[in-house]
């Protein structure tokens, strides 16, 4: 595929993830995140996402619970990214979960204004369990 087609900003619509051992798919970060993944034409990429009914903290701040859930509602990294295939891969220089850093690899598909990249098992960094994620994109 010509890199070409994946160069711009996608916002993100949909994000679940379907557990390998049981089949349930839930929404990751709750119905409708907040999310863009970017693709630019030198090679580099970014990704965030969010929960869209994240809280405000009160007057005292947020305690450490309420930190460790903010941590949990939230997604962000900074790659550079290459394409093999029906593959993109981000090379993760940077990411919210240290666990990212490396190559992540990931079957997508392209039509037209619509992206969607689904099918890597991976880890749920919450849980801990094995799922299958899906999102959902369009170019803006």
């Amino acid at each position: 595929m010509d890199k070409s087609a994946l160069i711009g900003s996608w916002k993100m619509h949909a994000w679940t993830r379907q557990s390998v051992a049981t089949g349930e798919i839930t929404d990751a970060l709750g119905p409708d995140p907040i999310g863009y993944i970017a693709y630019h034409a030198d090679g580099r990429m970014m990704a965030t996402v969010f929960r869209r009914d994240r809280p405000t903290s009160g007057e005292e701040g947020w305690t450490e619970g309420e930190k460790a859930q903010l941590f949990d509602d939230m997604l962000a990294y900074v790659a550079s990214y290459t394409l093999k295939e029906d593959r993109v891969i981000h090379h993760v220089d940077g990411s919210w979960n240290p666990n990212w850093h490396g190559d992540l690899s990931r079957p997508f598909v392209l039509e037209g204004d619509r992206l969607v990249i689904s099918g890597a098992p991976g880890i749920d960094p919450k849980t801990g369990e094995e799922v299958v994620y899906r999102m959902e994109f369009t170019k803006v």
